[in-house]
C-alpha cells in the first residue's frame, strides 16, 4: 500500500494543498469580515453621534455593552452552541463597567465588549459627563464629581448585593479612585489599566507632567488649550491636534481604529483632572486595586506607570508588551486575556 503522501501524485498534493488553503482562506476572510464589520458599526455609532445627542433628551442611556443588539439571552450567554467555559465558575461577578479615558468615550471599548461577551460575561461601558455622546458641554464640567456622575449614577443605583469589576483607563483611573472612594462595598475589583492610579492628596494631571510639563506651566503656555468662558477668564478644557494624538495615543493601533478616534475624540475638561483627590484608607484603601502596564506607550511612559506602582501598591500588577496608550486597539486579545485573569483571582 505504502505511504500515503508518498503515493499522491504531484496533482494530487496541488489539490490536497489547495482544499486546506481554501478551508483557511474561507476562515481567515470570515474573521476579517467580522472585524470588518465591528469596525463599520462602531464607525457608524462615531459619525451619528452629533445626530443622536440632539435626537434624545437628557435622560438617555449612555452606556454600551448591556444593551447592545448583539447581546444573547441572558438566562442563556452561550444560546449559540457553545459550551459555557470552565473558567466561568471561577468568576462569581460577572459585570465589568468599563471606563474610558481623557477625551475617549463609551465606543473605544467596542473591542474589548465584544470579548467580554463572547465568554459569557456583562460588559458596559458608560460616557462620562461631557464625553462621547453625553449632552454636555465640555467646558462647563468642572469638578471630578460632575465628570464621574454617570458612573456614580449606575453605582448608586446597583443592587446592594451586586458587585462589579471597575475598568478605567488613563485618566478614567482618577474616576475609579473616586468611585471606590465612595462605594468600596460595591466594586469588587479596581483595575487601572495604563491609568491615573493616584495617591491621597495627588492630582491626575500630576501623572502626565513627564510628558505636558508641571500644571502651572501647561495652564499658561499650551497651544492646546480652549477657553470655553472666553479669553479673559481661565481656560475650562484642551484638545491635542491629530498629530499630537496619533503619537501619543495611536503608536501601535490599527489605522482603522486611529480613524474611529480621530472623528470621535472630544475635548478634555480641565477641572477634573487639576483636582486633588480626598481618599481614605478606610474606604479606597479597602479596595483591592490591580495595575495594567502599556510597555510601548508614549502617553503614560512605563517608567511612570512604574512609579504609580511603586507610589501606591496595587495587589498585583499585569503588563502588555507592544502596546500603546490603547490596549483595547492594539492589543485587545492581551487585554481581554488579563481581565479574565483578574477576574479569575480568588
Amino acid at each position: 500500500m505504502g505511504n500515503h503522501f508518498t503515493c499522491m501524485t504531484k496533482k494530487d498534493t496541488r489539490d490536497n494543498h489547495g482544499s486546506r488553503s481554501k478551508r483557511m482562506g474561507r476562515s481567515q476572510r470570515k474573521l476579517l469580515a467580522e472585524e470588518e464589520l465591528l469596525h463599520r458599526q462602531a464607525l457608524s455609532m462615531a459619525l451619528q453621534q452629533h445626530q443622536l445627542s440632539q435626537r434624545f433628551d437628557g435622560s438617555m442611556s449612555r452606556r454600551i455593552g448591556s444593551t447592545s443588539s448583539r447581546r444573547r439571552n441572558l438566562s442563556d450567554p452561550f444560546s449559540n452552541g457553545k459550551q459555557v467555559p470552565d473558567f466561568l465558575e471561577n468568576i462569581n461577578v460577572k459585570k465589568f463597567v468599563l471606563v474610558h479615558g481623557e477625551g475617549f468615550g463609551a465606543w473605544c471599548w467596542y473591542k474589548t465588549i465584544a470579548l467580554l461577551e463572547e465568554a459569557g460575561l456583562f460588559p458596559i461601558a458608560i460616557d462620562l459627563t461631557g464625553s462621547g455622546i453625553d449632552l454636555a458641554d465640555t467646558s462647563s464640567v468642572t469638578t471630578l464629581a460632575e465628570y464621574s456622575k454617570p458612573l456614580i449614577s449606575y453605582l448608586e443605583n446597583l443592587p446592594e448585593d451586586e458587585q462589579v469589576f471597575l475598568v478605567g483607563h488613563s485618566s478614567g483611573g482618577a474616576c475609579v479612585s473616586y468611585a471606590l472612594e465612595h462605594f468600596p462595598k460595591k466594586i469588587s475589583k479596581a483595575i487601572f489599566l495604563c491609568a491615573t492610579m493616584v495617591s491621597d492628596g495627588q492630582r491626575p494631571f500630576d501623572v502626565f507632567a513627564e510628558e505636558l510639563g508641571s500644571a502651572e506651566r501647561f495652564m499658561q503656555e499650551s497651544q492646546f488649550l480652549i477657553y470655553g468662558n472666553g479669553k479673559d477668564k481661565p481656560p475650562t478644557a484642551f484638545m491635542f491636534e491629530k498629530q499630537q494624538m496619533k503619537g501619543l495615543y495611536f503608536n501601535q493601533s490599527p489605522t482603522k481604529d486611529v480613524a474611529l478616534a480621530m472623528v470621535s475624540m472630544r475635548p478634555i475638561p480641565l477641572g477634573p483632572i487639576m483636582e486633588k483627590l480626598s481618599l481614605s484608607p478606610e474606604k479606597y484603601g479597602t479596595g483591592r486595586r490591580f495595575f495594567i502596564q502599556t510597555l510601548d506607550d508614549r502617553a503614560l511612559s512605563p517608567d511612570v506607570q512604574e512609579k504609580l506602582v511603586r507610589d501606591n501598591p496595587p495587589e498585583r500588577v499585569f503588563k502588555i508588551k507592544g502596546s500603546d496608550h490603547c490596549p483595547f486597539f492594539s492589543k485587545p486579545q492581551s487585554l481581554h486575556k488579563m481581565l479574565l485573569e483578574i477576574a479569575q483571582i480568588p
